[in-house]
Formats: C-alpha cells, sequence, structure tokens
C-alpha cells in the first residue's frame, strides 16, 4: 500500500506548487500550469493509476500543503483545486482514449492477419495468445451475412456478443467484423459454440445467412476455415440455396465440380444446350429441371414450387427429354442432368455464355 501511495505522489509532482500559487492570489491556473496538470494525468494513466487514486491523493496532498499555510479563501482554494482537477482529468482521459485506440488498431491489424495469413505463423501464434487464442489447436470459423454490413460496435455485433459471453463465459473465442459480416473464431472441438453464434446472428441479423468452416489445426487453418467459410456464403448465393446455416463440410462436391471449369462448362453446353432452342429460352426449362431434382424427382411437389400444374409440369419434363435427349425420370440421365443443372447455376449460365 505503502509502494503505491510512494507511486501515486510521484504523479503530484508540481501540483502543490500550483494550488498554492493560485490560492495565494485567487488567480486562474496560467496555460502553462494546465498542460503541466494534463501531462502528469497522462503519465499517471500511462503507469495503471486510476483516476480515482489520483483525486485523494490530490486532497491529501492539498491538505498537508495548507495545514501550516496562512489562512486562504476557500472559493479560492475550491477553484484552484477544481482546475487543476480538470487538468488531471482531461490528461487521463486522453491518454486512455489514446490506449483505446492503439489496443483497437492493434485488434484490427491482428484480425487482418490472422483470417488473411499475412504475417509470420510464429508470430501471429504469439499474438493470439494476447487476444484468448491458442492456435496451437485447431480453430473453425463461422460467418454471418446479413442484409446490411456491420462493423464492431454496432447493435446486432454488441447483442450477438453479450449473448456468446453470457453463454460461454471466457471460452477461447474471437467474435470480430470483416468486410461488413460478422465473424466467430472458436475451437474446433466446440462445435455448440458456433452453433449458438449461428442461431444468435441469424436472429440479430434479421433472417442472415451463417455459413461455418471446417476446423483445422495452426494459424493457417484459421485462414482455410475462413475461405471455406466465404466459399460457403458465395455457393449458397449462386445455387440459391434456402438453408440458414451452412457448412462447408457439406458442400465439398461443389468446388469438386468446378475444380475444372472448362470440363463443366462443355457438360453443361453440350447437355442443357439444346434447352435455348424453347420457346422462352433456356431458363424456365432448367427452372423445372432444379426444382424437380430438388424436390427428389417428384413432380407434384416440384409443380406446387414453380405455380404449375402437374399436367404443366409433365410437359415441360418431356420437352426437355425432347430437346436435350435425356429423360429425367431415367436414373441413368438423371445423374448427368442433375450434375450439368447444378454446373449451370454455378457458372451463371444461361445468362453467361460459357
Amino acid at each position: 500500500m505503502a509502494e503505491r501511495q510512494e507511486s501515486t505522489e510521484e504523479h503530484l509532482a508540481d501540483y502543490t506548487r500550483i494550488v498554492t500559487a493560485a490560492c495565494a492570489t485567487g488567480r486562474k491556473l496560467t496555460r502553462e500550469e494546465r498542460e503541466t496538470l494534463r501531462g502528469r494525468g497522462e503519465q499517471a494513466a500511462e503507469s495503471g493509476i486510476g483516476l480515482r487514486a489520483l483525486f485523494r491523493a490530490q486532497l491529501r496532498s492539498t491538505r498537508e500543503a495548507l495545514k501550516d499555510a496562512r489562512a486562504v479563501s476557500t472559493s479560492h482554494l475550491l477553484t484552484a483545486v477544481e482546475e487543476a482537477v480538470d487538468a488531471f482529468s482531461e490528461g487521463h482521459e486522453r491518454a486512455q482514449h489514446l490506449a483505446v485506440r492503439q489496443e483497437e488498431a492493434a485488434r484490427r491489424e491482428f484480425i487482418d492477419d490472422l483470417l488473411y495469413g499475412r504475417s509470420n505463423l510464429g508470430s501471429l501464434a504469439q499474438r493470439a495468445e494476447r487476444f484468448g487464442l491458442l492456435l496451437s489447436h485447431g480453430y473453425a470459423v463461422a460467418v454471418a451475412q446479413g442484409p446490411e454490413p456491420y462493423e464492431d460496435g454496432y447493435p446486432v455485433t454488441r447483442s450477438v456478443e453479450n449473448a456468446l459471453v453470457a453463454r460461454f463465459g471466457d471460452r477461447r473465442i474471437l467474435l470480430t467484423t470483416k468486410d461488413g459480416r460478422l465473424i466467430c473464431v472458436a475451437p474446433g472441438d466446440q462445435s455448440d459454440v458456433l452453433a449458438y453464434f449461428a442461431k444468435q446472428a441469424y436472429a440479430a441479423t434479421d433472417g442472415g445467412r451463417v455459413a461455418v468452416g471446417r476446423a483445422h489445426p495452426g494459424a493457417g487453418g484459421v485462414v482455410h476455415s475462413y475461405e471455406e467459410a466465404l466459399n460457403a456464403l458465395e455457393l449458397a448465393e449462386r445455387l440459391a440455396l434456402d438453408s440458414p446455416v451452412l457448412h462447408a463440410a457439406d458442400l465439398l462436391v461443389y468446388p469438386v465440380l468446378t475444380r475444372d471449369r472448362q470440363a463443366m462448362a462443355d457438360l453443361v453446353h453440350s447437355t442443357l444446350g439444346p434447352l435455348r432452342q424453347a420457346r422462352g429460352g433456356a431458363q424456365p426449362l432448367l427452372d423445372t429441371l432444379t426444382a424437380y431434382f430438388d424436390t427428389g424427382c417428384v413432380a407434384a411437389e416440384a409443380a406446387r414450387r414453380l405455380s404449375l400444374s402437374v399436367r404443366a409440369m409433365t410437359y415441360r419434363l418431356e420437352r426437355i427429354h425432347q430437346l436435350t435427349g435425356a429423360d429425367p425420370g431415367d436414373p441413368v440421365h438423371r445423374y448427368t442432368l442433375q450434375t450439368a443443372v447444378v454446373g449451370a447455376r454455378l457458372l451463371g449460365w444461361p445468362d453467361q455464355d460459357l
């Protein structure tokens, strides 16, 4: 306690002299005196001394300095102390704000390096410990995207963060934002964290979509998982998937299908190209195949989704058979047609030429 008091007293140098001099004539503190006290307040903040401790030390110093002094005006004394305290507080707060900005900048730099892998992995792992992550373990990343962009400090971000903290406490979780999306980095063996994040983010973003990457070990694993989650969101948009939560592990077939883009383009062109000859173009018949396959090849359910009669649906399927030579109801032809339909959706056909 004595050491703490001595440390606090160090930052009161000049305080007693300035207050005493001001009380003697009742004058206000000069600009130089106020700046001196602001500097002392900054130094105290940088040393980790709080305002409460400073104020108590200032009052104690004031009593001791005036104990043997001749009578002074109470009004003059209170005015001088008020100005001195104000200057100390201003300097202390200025240092605190600077420290917060520096911490925010360091955190943002770390997050950018973590998600993009732009730093030495060894250095990144050391910096990660400061933010509660042990990158020697496996981590998974979930990305939430809503109807509008979100940043740190937004109500949606705070809502999700408060829910996670209340539920999981001090687990090694990192919640942040990047490019207008909410990002959650959590240990790979704690799937309940990402599931809860997905639930909260879906509710907070008013029906947004969440993608969860697979868990991968090491600092580079976070980048890999993050990229998987972003790719899952992109796939969901291109394929018009309606699931609010996507898992990269469930979508691995799609990157495989597009790995050889030219081969996929050839398949789409040769299999579905004849649909362009239909009245109204290829899109209505492509939508028919999409609905048909999405419903497990149940024509009645597909017709309901497209707001068609079953008879109209049957006619469209027959027309597809006539144009392409492939029967959607034939198991042998079905695989080729369905793969071509998926490829068309991934490549943006028929809106984009292949």
